[in-house]
């Protein structure tokens, strides 16, 4: 049987509490998020002089706070994230003049976020020209970040790539100077630059994103006062999956950031965005499988999560790992493993958590189980449940974060009056 220490095919215990005792205290399915994974991915940004967490990976108001409570400012995307930063205790400015607890960053203003922009003061990362216009006639002499897309981009999927000609993100590179212009018009101060081009960047790609931003700072770097490296650092979901060497990628923004700051003449503060790099080791989906059949050469392990609490195998082919939770955890545990596949409960072809881009269905090695033992799917604490949806009717999963050997309910499970709170029969 193989069965790693980092991913083991079975699965007893969440940060020291019985999977079992989860399953019965909360009910299936449940996301489940360890707070000591995700304080031990902060610890490892230390270097950068701001980690802003991108909320959109796994939004919860306790996750939030968690980072609030390590120094984390927070990324939002939408006027409901900025009210969520808001409720989780972050505030519109840093009392010491310091860079913004929660920024706005969008290639668009809707109407509401707009007034809610203006209202609460919140800085604004610009990824459209036009934002800028609608910000100035509001809001003349503030200062903002302009997100640049320098014309090329990288993901480990094309769904996850937000660079280059392709990306609707960003300001054109060579839009940049016209951005400056109009920047000048309202007395708009640009005081940061950000530049994202998608997830798993690696080091050559890295290098050339820093090189760009170099160019964007020769062209916008007047008031300038940091630079954001955005997000997208890759995690491990297989135990052959390399591991991002965080001190090189520190040492590779360093480096540009002191060419610039020595350019200009005075300090550049670098941040870093991470969200799936902080979430997605802690979470974990715990379900139940309530049925075991055989159809053709395929085995099917059929659970009650489907692709409405984890869409990222159905959008992109995503790999998460699988462990079995033993009805009793003393059996032993040696099970001999065997070619299944693993999918959910909805009325869709598409509701299989093993497949490969593409919708190809894939067999993964995992335990003989029965119906009634527990199936965990991991690595699932970012675009997973903030990607949830009621297809088929479906609730809303629980949430539950466990820290100090304590696992708390931070969000209830959905029932129906939450379902078709809303709704009318004219």
């Amino acid at each position: 049987m193989s069965n790693s220490d980092r991913f083991p095919t079975i699965r007893t215990e969440i940060a020291g509490i019985p999977v079992q005792q989860i399953a019965a205290e909360f009910g299936t399915p449940t996301f489940v998020y360890d707070a000591a994974r995700i304080h031990a991915q902060i610890d490892k940004l230390q270097a950068f002089d701001v980690i802003r967490y991108a909320q959109k990976a796994s939004s919860n108001l306790a996750l939030l706070d968690l980072c609030r409570n390590r120094g984390v400012l927070v990324d939002a995307v939408s006027e409901f994230e900025i009210r969520r930063a808001l409720a989780a205790g972050y505030s519109v400015s840093a009392p010491d003049g310091g860079p913004p607890p929660i920024i706005y960053t969008a290639d668009i203003f809707d109407r509401d976020v707009l007034e809610l922009v203006v209202s609460h003061g919140i800085h604004v990362n610009c990824g459209s020209p036009q934002m800028i216009d609608q910000l100035g006639a509001r809001s003349p002499g503030v200062g903002i970040t302009l997100r640049i897309n320098p014309g090329f981009g990288h993901g480990h999927s094309q769904k996850t790539n937000t660079g280059g000609e392709s990306s609707k993100h960003g300001i054109w590179y060579q839009d940049v100077d016209d951005c400056v212009a109009r920047a000048a018009r309202y007395d708009i101060r640009i005081v940061g630059l950000h530049m994202h081009i998608g997830s798993g960047t690696d080091f050559e790609h890295l290098s050339q994103v820093c090189h760009a931003m170099e160019t964007a700072a020769d062209q916008a770097g007047e008031h300038l006062e940091s630079i954001s490296a955005g997000g997208g650092l890759p995690i491990r979901y297989r135990d052959d999956d390399p591991s991002i060497d965080v001190d090189a990628y520190f040492e590779l923004w360093d480096k540009a950031r002191s060419r610039i700051a020595e350019k200009l003449g005075r300090k550049i503060e670098l941040e870093i965005e991470p969200g799936r790099y902080i979430s997605a080791e802690s979470g974990y989906l715990v379900s139940e499988i309530r049925a075991v059949k055989q159809m053709g050469k395929n085995l099917f392990y059929i659970v009650d999560a489907g692709f409405n609490n984890l869409a990222r195998p159905i959008l992109y082919g995503a790999y998460h790992p699988i462990s079995i939770v033993p009805a009793d955890a003393d059996d032993g545990i040696a099970r001999d493993e065997i070619d299944v596949v693993v999918g959910g409960p909805l009325c869709e072809s598409g509701d299989i958590f093993t497949q490969e881009d593409g919708g190809y269905v894939a067999t993964r090695k995992l335990p003989r189980a029965e119906v009634g033992e527990h199936l965990v799917i991991e690595c699932a604490g970012a675009y997973a449940f903030v990607m949830g949806s009621n297809y088929n009717s479906k609730p809303l999963a629980a949430e539950v974060l466990i820290r100090n050997g304590k696992a708390d309910l931070i969000r209830e499970r959905q029932t129906f009056e939450d379902l078709v709170r809303g709704e009318r029969i004219p």
